[in-house]
C-alpha cells in the first residue's frame, strides 16, 4: 500500500514535470530552429573559433575546370573545400574590375556553375537594392567565392528601385522572385540584404525542404543573437513552393520596418514554421552604413501588423504591379531596374474619424 500511495502521489508531480520540459523544448524549438536544436544535441557547428579565419577565395584554385574533363557525377553534398569562419574586413570596397578577375569562371548575368561536377542545388540569390553601390561590391566579393566554395548553380539578382520614392524592400524581393522564375527552375531563394556577409561557408545557401529558413540568425548587430523569437530578417531561404505558399512578401510596406514580422506571421498563418542556422554558424557581418534617405521608419507598420491575418491572401505575388525598365546582364550579376510606383497616403488617426 506504501509503494501504491507513493506512486499516485508522485504521478501528478511527474506530469507536470513532463509538461514544462515539453513546453520548455518548444520554446527552444521556436527560438533557435529545429536544425539549430538538435544540431546542438548532436555537437554539430560546435566550437567554431572566429579569432582564427580564412581568406573567403582560400583553394579556390582547385575547382579550375579541366577543358578535357567530362562531368560524370553530381558534386558532394558537402564541399570538400569548406574552410569554416571566413576573414571578413570593410575597409575599401573593392571595384567591379578586381572582383571580376577574382571570379574568373563567373558567366554573364552572375551564374556559376561547377565545371567538374553537377551541382546539387540550384539557387537563386535576390538583393533589393538602391544607393548602395559600395554595399553591393562588398557584399559581391565574399558572395561569389562564398557560393562557389558550396559548389552550388547559382545565379546572383539585383532589383534596382528606380526613382526617388520611398523604398519598398518587400516588393523589390517579390519582383526578384518573378523574375528570377523566369530563367531557371530554382530549388532555393535567397533573399539577401546588401549591408550582410555571411561569416562562415558552411552556412549552406540551400533550402530547407519543408519550412522557410532564417539564415542570418546571429548578426553582429544584434551582438550575434536572436533580437526576438519571431525575427526573420536580413537573409532567408524559401523552395519557390514555400515562397507562394505564403503568397509572396507584402507589397504595402514603404519605408523602414515591419515586412519582417509580416513575413514571419505568413509563414505560421500558412501552417508552416521558422526553421534558423544555429547560432554559432548563421554568423553575419553589417556593413556600417546610416539610415538611407528614402528609407525613412515606416510609421504605419504596426497598423499594417495589425491586419495581415486578414490582408496576406490578397497582398502579394498575386497583386504584385511593377513596370521593369530594363534588364542587364552584368559580368556579376542580373541587374533588374524597375518602377514600382509611388506610397501610397496613408490615412492619419484623425482623418479616419472623419470618414464616419
Amino acid at each position: 500500500m506504501g509503494a501504491m500511495f507513493l506512486t499516485r502521489t508522485d504521478r501528478p508531480c511527474f506530469f507536470m514535470c513532463l509538461a514544462v520540459s515539453q513546453l520548455l523544448f518548444i520554446l527552444l524549438l521556436y527560438r533557435r530552429g529545429a536544425s539549430s536544436v538538435f544540431q546542438g544535441i548532436f555537437g554539430s557547428y560546435l566550437g567554431w573559433d572566429y579569432s582564427r579565419t580564412q581568406d573567403v577565395y582560400t583553394n579556390l584554385s582547385l575547382f579550375i575546370p579541366d577543358p578535357e574533363a567530362v562531368r560524370t557525377q553530381f558534386c558532394p553534398a558537402r564541399s570538400p573545400i569548406l574552410v569554416g569562419p571566413l576573414t571578413i574586413t570593410f575597409n575599401k570596397p573593392p571595384s567591379l574590375k578586381k572582383i571580376q578577375q577574382k571570379n574568373r569562371y563567373v558567366t554573364s548575368g552572375g551564374y556559376f556553375s561547377p565545371r567538374h561536377c553537377f551541382g546539387r542545388y540550384r539557387t537563386a540569390v535576390i538583393i533589393p537594392h538602391r544607393s548602395r553601390e559600395s554595399h553591393l561590391r562588398s557584399l559581391l566579393y565574399y558572395l561569389h567565392p562564398f557560393l562557389q566554395r558550396q559548389q552550388l548553380h547559382y545565379a546572383i539578382f539585383v532589383v534596382h528601385q528606380a526613382g526617388n520614392a520611398t523604398f519598398n524592400r518587400a516588393k523589390l524581393l517579390n519582383i526578384g522572385v518573378r523574375e528570377a522564375l523566369r530563367y531557371d527552375d530554382w530549388d532555393c531563394l535567397i533573399l539577401h540584404d546588401v549591408d550582410l556577409v555571411p561569416e562562415n561557408d558552411y552556412n549552406l545557401y540551400i533550402c530547407d525542404d519543408y519550412y522557410p529558413k532564417h539564415l542570418s540568425s546571429a548578426m553582429d548587430k544584434f551582438q550575434y543573437s536572436l533580437p526576438y523569437w519571431g525575427y526573420f530578417g536580413g537573409v532567408s531561404a524559401l523552395t519557390p513552393d514555400q515562397f507562394m505558399k505564403i503568397n509572396g512578401f507584402p507589397n504595402t510596406y514603404w519605408g523602414w520596418g515591419g515586412e519582417d514580422d509580416d513575413i514571419a506571421m505568413r509563414i505560421r498563418l500558412s501552417g508552416m514554421s521558422i526553421t534558423r542556422s544555429p547560432l554559432s554558424l548563421g554568423r553575419y557581418k553589417m556593413i556600417p552604413h546610416d539610415r538611407d534617405s528614402g528609407n525613412e521608419e515606416n510609421s504605419h507598420r504596426y497598423t499594417l501588423l495589425r491586419n495581415t491575418k486578414k490582408n496576406w491572401k490578397d497582398d502579394g505575388m498575386n497583386s504584385l504591379d511593377f513596370h521593369l525598365l530594363s534588364r542587364e546582364k552584368t559580368p556579376l550579376y542580373t541587374n533588374l531596374t524597375v518602377d514600382i510606383g509611388e506610397a501610397p497616403e496613408m490615412p492619419t488617426e484623425a482623418s479616419k474619424w472623419r470618414l464616419f
